[in-house]
This record gives C-alpha cells, structure tokens and sequence, in this order.
C-alpha cells in the first residue's frame, strides 16, 4: 500500500509571514531611519527567495489604525527589473507601502485613538493567519509557514484579548511566531508570542546592523533550527493586561467562569455576567451559623 503523500514541498521550504511597522509616531523618533530600515528588510527579503525557488513570501504592513497585505511573491512578477538597476519585487512592495502609509496617515489626521501610539499588531497576526489556513487548505503541498514580526511600537494594551487569541490560535496551528524587536524596551506581547508558540524573540543591540541579525537568525527554515543554538530570551514578561481599564497589571482578580482579568474587585462581571463575591458570602454566613452559640 502506498504511503500517503506529505503536506509539505520539503524540510526546507518555507512560507514566511512578515508583519511590517510603518507606524509614524515610533519611526519620527527611532534611531534607526525607516529608510534604513526597508533596506535592510527589502536584502533580507530577496535572500530568503533566493535560498530556494519553492520559498514564499508574504508581507503585511501594520500601521496605526490599519494594515494591509503590501506583497506576496507567489503572485506577483519577479522576472526583469523595472528601471534596471532596482529588481521588479522590490518596485511593486515599495509602490504598494506607499501607498499603504498614505492613506494610514490620513486615517490618522481623521481622529487619533484613545491610548498610547501603539500598531495595530492584532489585525496583523489575524491577517496572517488567515492568509496561513488558506494555504493550508489550498491543496496536498504546502511550504512551512512562520511568522516574522518586525516591529517597534510599544505594546497596545487595547488589544491584549485580540493578540492572545492570536497567539494560542498559532500555537494550535504549530505556526511559529518570531519576533525582532526595534523599540527602546522590550516587547510584553511580543515575548509571549515566541514562547508560546516556539519561535525566537530577538531585541537587536546594533540596529545598523538589522540585515546581519535576520539573515543569521531569522533565515533558517524550521528543519534547520534544530541543529543550531538560535538566542534565547533571557526573560519573558508575562503580564497582562486588565478588560476593564486596558492597563498592564502585576496582579489582578480573575473571573473564574470566563477568566476575564480586572485590576479592581467588582460585584459582577463586565464580559460574562458572573456575580463575584456571591459564594464567598454564603460561606461566611454559613461559618457564622455554625459559631453561634445556642441562647439558654
């Protein structure tokens, strides 16, 4: 009998899901022009297409109050070059991120959103996971999918329950999320994600020299890893973020039906409706009963 055909290409092929930052309020006071940046990415990009002929690349660029899938390489043209000297890949992504930020700026000239400057990390990893589970149910062949994100905002704890959803909905499809870095301090959200799901979270200490780290970490397939010693994080911040007030707590109250977190104590839950306190009360009313002396 026959063995059944795998899923994947080979070992080595992979579909690589980048999430790119182009959110303005981080790149006007990074060290690290944007500029630069896309540079470095736009090298890391082209080498991955070019380790094997099977690789796929997809790109989503996360702005501050949209994103939007800017490139995908099993679609578009590659062959040739448009003014000679710049490949035809690189053209249509810039033109397409171009346009993509213009119209993530006008959006933001129409009215700010309540918190801090933060990307819309969460419509991002929905995205690419939908663009994943479409691959996966296209047909018998598939590359190895993994996540990629790039990114320098601070974390939004506005989209705390978005991300973790996100996160172990990775984790149940074995689709690793690495993530490196850019911000000034280390990335909550972002820690969690590579832990849960086995990928790599990288903070570059030389941001010059972005094109060396991912070409050095992040451009192995996942076959390969198992025989290198990629960087471990040292720690990983494991806070979270309260439904009620959108801030990041060390310790909080828990609701035990739908594991909503609060920062304060209430008498009912705001998600599923719970009454807290309730079984407490019956307690102690009961131990009062039992300490109460009979009169004579």
């Amino acid at each position: 009998m026959a063995s059944a055909p795998s899923k994947l290409y080979a070992d080595d092929v992979s579909l690589l899901m980048v999430l790119l930052d182009t959110n303005p309020f981080f790149w006007s006071s990074s060290s690290l022009p944007f500029s630069v940046f896309l540079s470095h990415v736009l090298t890391f990009l082209n080498s991955i297409l070019l380790l094997n002929q099977l690789n796929q690349v997809v790109v989503i660029a996360t702005g501050y109050n949209s994103c939007s899938y800017i490139y995908d390489s099993s679609t578009s043209t590659n062959q040739g070059s448009d003014n000679g000297r710049m490949p035809a890949r690189c053209v249509n992504l810039l033109q397409k991120l171009e346009e993509f930020v213009i119209k993530d700026e006008q959006l933001i000239k129409e009215g700010l959103r309540e918190g801090i400057a933060s990307s819309l990390l969460s419509g991002s990893l929905s995205m690419a996971l939908c663009y994943i589970q479409r691959v996966f149910r296209s047909g018998p062949l598939h590359p190895q999918p993994r996540i990629l994100c790039l990114q320098g905002s601070s974390d939004g704890p506005e989209q705390y329950v978005a991300i973790m959803n996100a996160i172990f909905s990775a984790q149940r499809s074995m689709v690793p999320i690495d993530s490196c870095y850019m911000g000034s301090s280390n990335s909550a959200f972002l820690q969690q994600a590579s832990y849960i799901t086995g990928g790599v979270y990288l903070k570059p200490q030389q941001p010059n020299g972005l094109f060396q780290y991912l070409s050095t970490v992040f451009a192995t397939d996942l076959h390969s890893r198992a025989f290198l010693q990629l960087p471990k994080s040292l720690g990983v911040d494991f806070r979270a973020s309260c439904f009620c007030h959108k801030k990041t707590i060390d310790m909080g109250y828990i609701c035990s039906v739908c594991l909503s977190i609060f920062c304060k104590h209430h008498k009912k839950c705001s998600t599923c409706g719970s009454v807290f306190g309730q079984a407490q009360s019956d307690v102690n009313s009961t131990s009062n009963k039992k300490r109460k002396t009979p009169e004579t």
